[in-house]
């Protein structure tokens, strides 16, 4: 696939990965959407930790071995921030930092949220184009035994340790797709789902009124839809997704995953590892690809993300 433009849906670091690979393909001929819900305000800044996750990677300025953050950045904002008696469990880098505070004020003087985050990528010179999900604000929470937790809370601050007992997205009522992710749907001749969480990446994405609708739309006008297994072996590569499955009652596999994408996903990709589940896969009437989906450097990305573009070209 060379000429047709592709849509990413996008949520942390294996999506952003993905969205890398698809990068190095397509160049400006991709759009990636990327969850909003994680968002949160830090020291009175936006924080949007899956859209700067998905920037830094196609930047080609993320921190190598965590996958987020900017390689080689510093904390001395942090530290001083600590020894004024601030909260210091979400640590924001020093270039990291410089990205919330031009975001926060371009969005204070006024700006849309779309165009705000646009106009910062040019200044990186990124060639696709990081659409968020929504203008409006959505914010994931989750529920625990001690109540509902805002998402950071459970994710950062408590490591992910509670179980998971349920999941909502507050505000996405009023959210809506924007015309740019609108535009970019109505362009594009495939679309992939990348291997991000599919409770808390992918569902706060597809939860905005009219974005189910208007997938459903491109695929009755032929456009196909692959979706690539963030579950491994069973487990989660990087997250909570498998331990959210489980506490939510969901098969924790890569069929676990296809089956909740089998209403959208025309390919489905899982890891060879996996290979024996493959069968499952294609009796949800979704067609299976077995392939390596470990994303260890830039060329594992490029790779999957060629195959999967092979995979859609044939469809």
């Amino acid at each position: 696939m060379t000429d047709p433009a592709v849509l990413a849906l996008a949520g942390g670091v294996g999506g952003a990965k993905l969205a890398d690979g698809l990068q190095a393909h397509l160049g400006d001929r991709l759009a990636v959407v990327v969850n909003t819900g994680d968002d949160c305000e830090r020291h009175g800044l936006l924080v949007m930790p899956d859209h700067d996750t998905v920037l830094y990677n196609l930047a080609g300025i993320e921190q190598a071995e965590w996958g987020w953050g900017i390689e080689g950045d510093t904390h001395a904002a942090m530290a001083q921030l600590g020894a004024y008696g601030e909260e210091t469990w979400f640590s924001l880098g020093d270039r990291d930092l410089a990205l919330h505070v031009a975001r926060t004020a371009r969005l204070q003087a006024g700006g849309r949220l779309t165009e705000v985050c646009l106009g910062l990528q040019r200044s990186l010179g990124i060639a696709a184009r990081i659409l968020p999900m929504a203008d409006e604000p959505v914010r994931t929470e989750v529920r625990t035994d001690d109540g509902w937790l805002e998402f950071q809370d459970y994710f950062v601050r408590l490591r992910q340790a509670p179980e998971v007992l349920e999941i909502r997205f507050a505000g996405i009522d009023d959210a809506r797709p924007t015309a740019e992710v609108l535009a970019a749907l109505a362009a594009s001749a495939a679309i992939v789902i990348c291997p991000s969480n599919p409770l808390v990446s992918v569902a706060p994405i597809l939860g905005v009124p009219g974005m189910r609708e208007a997938i459903g739309a491109a695929r009755q006008r032929g456009v196909p839809v692959a979706a690539v297994s963030p579950i491994v072996g069973g487990r989660a590569l990087k997250g909570p997704a498998d331990r959210m499955l489980a506490a939510l009652g969901l098969e924790v596999s890569a069929v676990g995953v296809a089956r909740l994408y089998a209403d959208l996903a025309d390919v489905f990709v899982l890891d060879a590892v996996d290979a024996a589940l493959a069968p499952g896969v294609e009796a949800l009437g979704i067609h299976a690809i077995v392939t390596d989906t470990i994303m260890t450097d830039d060329a594992a990305r490029a790779r999957l993300a060629g195959e999967v573009l092979g995979a859609l070209e044939a469809r």
